[in-house]
């Protein structure tokens, strides 16, 4: 199954299910459902090959999915999968994120269609300033927000910066999860991560988990995965698993951190980390432990694996990582799962906070950043355990139901 069914089919039942528990139908459904714009274009870049400058296209996207909460907010991704399908997908999960933890942005997604690992920086300087320059009419500072996701950083957002400056003059605010030196946010670049771990840190008092003797296992050690694992760290839970691309890696003692991102740092991957034993991204999903993060791809687990998942709390860091037959088995267990909607949410809400310092030209310390990160993630989740609890369903259903209703009230109150 290829990366846009599997983002598709796994959102789309669990918005037919959640469209169905409010009774929303017809052209109502329809429009909640219906993207606002979405654009397709060519990027063109000249390539150093065998010594010779060849051109090559690239396939790119902005899917602008809802703005009636305010402007459209969504990552620029960089993967050879990328498609409008899912683009589309992706686009809508912003939506109900943005909504489901009220901050005054839609929901939109982008990508071009290219490995980046396989550019050298000039290239890759070469792409992302040609993708802005036919971008730029659709986006702005009061128009759609771009931000890193797979595949770029807060270095392809200063170059979006730079060639949307251009011709518009300079406007930190039109992209977030910059360079600091640039306007970015301090704090932006672990907040993901950091609010995976306090959601994790808080469903786990709830069940009366001690910290010191609850295992972890982390399935992705990329930006969000590493620091959300820094930050379990900090809060006292023992890492016993970790994968990346390349394979994992698993000590019931425990992986130090530190030592696991220096070895990141000299080798480009977590194999052969001293005093731990290999094992495969599969294997890591069905170790037995207290807590599982998935900071991956989507669908990772499925209907195919899930009866293999030993956990009690799942924490979904990645987009999208359970299938809605994996979610259904998994709740029938009585595993406890924070959605994605509500876990990795961390990263919209400092984006927010960034845009936010960008429009007052006044930057906040990176403790002021987290901490009100944390409130909101906090006030957030007591509202849809609340919400979940009065309906007498699960806490991704209630996540949808909040969101979705919050955005359908927007929509009746603007009279699109």
């Amino acid at each position: 199954m290829d990366e846009r069914c599997v983002c598709q089919e796994i959102q789309g039942y669990f918005l037919d299910r959640a469209f169905d528990r409010l009774k929303l139908k017809g052209p109502r459904r329809d429009l909640l459902l219906s993207s606002f714009r979405e654009t397709q274009i060519t990027v063109p870049v000249t390539l150093r090959h065998n010594g010779e400058n060849v051109l090559h296209t690239f396939q790119g996207y902005r899917v602008q999915h809802n703005h009636a909460r305010g402007p459209f907010k969504g990552g620029l991704r960089f993967h050879p999968d990328v498609n409008l399908g899912e683009t589309r997908a992706l686009a809508q999960l912003m939506t109900w994120k943005t909504a489901l933890v009220d901050i005054p942005f839609g929901g939109a997604k982008g990508g071009i269609a290219v490995a980046p690992e396989q550019l050298n920086d000039t290239e890759r300087e070469e792409l992302t300033k040609r993708f802005c320059q036919k971008m730029a009419p659709i986006i702005g500072v009061h128009d759609d927000i771009p931000a890193p996701d797979i595949g770029t950083n807060p270095q392809v957002m200063a170059w979006i910066l730079d060639e949307y400056s251009k011709s518009h003059g300079f406007r930190t605010g039109v992209v977030t999860g910059k360079p600091v030196e640039l306007g970015g946010s301090a704090g932006r670049l672990e907040a993901t991560g950091d609010g995976v771990a306090h959601l994790a840190h808080k469903v786990a008092r709830q069940l009366s988990l001690d910290p010191a003797q609850s295992r972890v296992a982390i399935q992705g050690f990329g930006n969000v995965g590493s620091h959300a694992a820094i930050a379990m760290v900090n809060l006292g839970f023992r890492i016993v698993a970790l994968s990346d691309v390349h394979g994992g890696v698993f000590a019931e003692q425990g992986i130090p951190i530190d030592r696991a991102l220096a070895h990141v740092r000299e080798t480009g991957s977590l194999s052969g980390l001293d005093g731990t034993s290999p094992i495969t991204n599969a294997e890591l999903l069905e170790l037995p432990c207290e807590i599982l993060i998935p900071a991956a791809l989507e669908g990772t687990i499925t209907s195919g694996n899930a009866a293999d998942v030993r956990v009690g709390i799942i924490v979904e860091a990645a987009n999208m990582p359970v299938t809605h037959e994996a979610d259904q088995q998994l709740q029938q267990r009585g595993v406890v799962i924070v959605p994605d909607l509500l876990a990795n949410a961390g990263g919209v809400l400092a984006s927010y906070y960034e845009w936010v310092q960008n429009l007052q030209q006044f930057p906040w310390e990176r403790e002021t950043v987290l901490r009100r990160l944390e409130e909101r993630l906090s006030l957030t989740c007591d509202t849809v355990q609340e919400l979940a609890r009065e309906r007498e369903i699960d806490m991704r259903t209630a996540a949808y139901e909040l969101a979705i209703s919050r955005v359908d009230h927007a929509i009746q109150l603007r009279g699109f």
